[in-house]
């Protein structure tokens, strides 16, 4: 698989594609100067507690009060309020934990009233961004992630990532990293350490352990809330998360980032770097790449698949649903299976949607009905086995009677949502249509549709003169490369009377062959 990462960066906001073999999979946005990212630690100061809710408001400097949950707290919550309390009154004199007598944890059903304090100082991270009218979430489960582990201070254990196989490589990885960790802090050693050295890992460790130095060095005699660590921007998060042997390609658009992201590269991987490449071209980078293509065809309401099955995404303030649907050429085969045909086609592309709109919460799929237990248990099976690859804790449930299909999707930022209409210039503004230059891709789908099952019929097209001069325009022209591709001639049809991105096929009885 070809996997390429494309990044459109300017002066407001970073715009990074994720592609595989070509196909969108991945989308991430972000502006430039966002002061409250999933990641960021701080010194934060509780405002009030609320037992009722059994929850903290922390104040952090975003306009709302960010919101700390008991469950979020962690276990090792009176180390973090013991270590914050020490260092802000200059107690302590260094930042390692050898010499630090961890207290015990806290009782996992217990009050938050009975463990935070108003005005307290307390060393909080960003678990989710500021999402509609809510502030940052927070955890006070510190983790610090690096390029091959991820430091957790006031614990005593090391993790190996799942995702590696080899029980072999899992026992040396556990067995170097128990060795080289210090004190007091937990490692999770993650999949990008496999086969590497014992001294890339302690070198990793070892920058880890400067930042949390970092972290004791502001939280030190501070008057007010502050932020003590800022997470890497998200170019570079994304290339330490994602990046991997797999890649085949990293393209950038801006010399400023391309310098910056050659240096953070040939700092963990000179092999690595060799894939970077420098966008020269005069064209917009997601243009030349057709990743702007696949964003507006992608993005909107309705998605249809290769086959003429079709998705409909909503969206309400609780939850998002998908509704499948077979489309106009249902395969002449029996109802069921043609029911499971369309619904693996769906699970496939439903995977790849969540992760491409980042939806979080509730996610409903209205999927076509089936009968056998079997064909049910077998569509279960290969929507988890499409979504393994997905970084966002996930959950999905059978098929309930009513033919539902119910995920739950961790939410950690405000889902993608682009919109896919643009300004008619016939009525300037006053409307919205599809983008008018995709019309085209839709033309021949409804064309194969209609060829699949109708491959008698004489068909013809009625369109916007524009439509029709485009479709006839050069050589060999799109109308000429259908006929080698259906082995049916087009008979074309002008009508100024039609929009755009309006059209109507008919057969040789003049009868309109309607689109459903």
């Amino acid at each position: 698989m070809e996997k390429e990462l494309i990044i459109q960066s300017s002066e407001e906001s970073v715009d990074i594609a994720l592609l595989e073999d070509r196909r969108l999979v991945e989308l991430h946005q972000k502006s430039h100067g966002s002061a409250f990212n999933v990641g960021d630690v701080f010194l934060g100061k509780i405002k009030k507690t609320m037992p009722g809710l059994n929850a903290a408001f922390v104040e952090i400097g975003h306009p709302r009060d960010a919101f700390l949950h008991y469950s979020d707290c962690g276990p090792t919550l009176s180390s973090i309020i013991k270590y914050t309390k020490e260092t802000n009154k200059k107690k302590r004199n260094r930042s390692l934990l050898d010499d630090f007598e961890i207290p015990p944890e806290i009782d996992k059903r217990g009050s938050i009233d009975k463990v935070l304090k108003k005005g307290d100082f307390l060393l909080v991270q960003v678990l989710k961004e500021p999402i509609s009218t809510k502030g940052p979430r927070l955890s006070c489960e510190i983790t610090i992630p690096g390029r091959y582990v991820v430091l957790s201070p006031f614990k005593n254990i090391v993790a190996v990532s799942k995702k590696l196989s080899s029980e072999e490589e899992r026992t040396r990885l556990k067995r170097v990293t128990e060795s080289i960790k210090p004190k007091n802090f937990g490692v999770i050693v993650r999949t990008a350490a496999e086969r590497k050295k014992v001294a890339d890992i302690h070198e990793d460790i070892l920058s880890l352990l400067e930042k949390w130095d970092q972290i004791f060095q502001k939280m030190k005699g501070a008057q007010k809330f502050q932020k003590v660590l800022k997470e890497l921007d998200k170019t570079e998060t994304i290339m330490r998360d994602l990046l991997n042997d797999s890649f085949n390609r990293v393209v950038v658009n801006k010399p400023d980032t391309y310098s910056n992201m050659k240096e953070y590269l040939t700092g963990f991987d000179k092999e690595k770097a060799k894939i970077l490449d420098l966008y020269k071209g005069k064209r917009n980078i997601f243009d030349h790449y057709g990743v702007t293509r696949q964003i507006k065809s992608s993005f909107g309401k309705t998605y249809t698949m290769r086959s003429g099955a079709y998705l409909v995404i909503e969206h309400t303030e609780a939850m998002h649903v998908v509704d499948v649907n077979s489309g106009p050429k249902m395969k002449k085969v029996d109802q069921e299976t043609a029911a499971i045909q369309v619904n693996l086609e769906a699970a496939q592309e439903i995977a790849r949607q969540m992760k491409l709109r980042d939806l979080g919460g509730i996610v409903i799929i209205d999927f076509i009905d089936m009968r056998t237990p079997e064909n049910k248990a077998k569509l279960l099976k290969e929507l988890k086995r499409h979504m393994e690859n997905d970084r966002a804790q996930h959950t999905i449930l059978p098929l309930t009677k009513f033919g539902l299909m119910q995920v739950t999707r961790q939410r950690t930022r405000p889902e993608v949502n682009i919109s896919t209409a643009e300004v008619c210039s016939t009525c300037n503004g006053t409307g919205k249509v599809t983008p008018s230059f995709l019309v085209s891709d839709e033309i021949e789908r409804h064309l194969g549709n209609i060829c699949n099952s109708r491959p008698k019929s004489r068909i013809t097209l009625e369109a916007h003169p524009y439509v029709i001069a485009y479709l006839r325009e050069g050589w060999p022209s799109l109308r000429m490369r259908w006929r080698m591709k259906y082995h049916k001639w087009l008979r074309v049809l002008t009508n100024t009377e039609f929009a755009f991105n309006e059209y109507k096929f008919y057969d040789q009885n003049d009868d309109e062959i309607r689109m459903t």
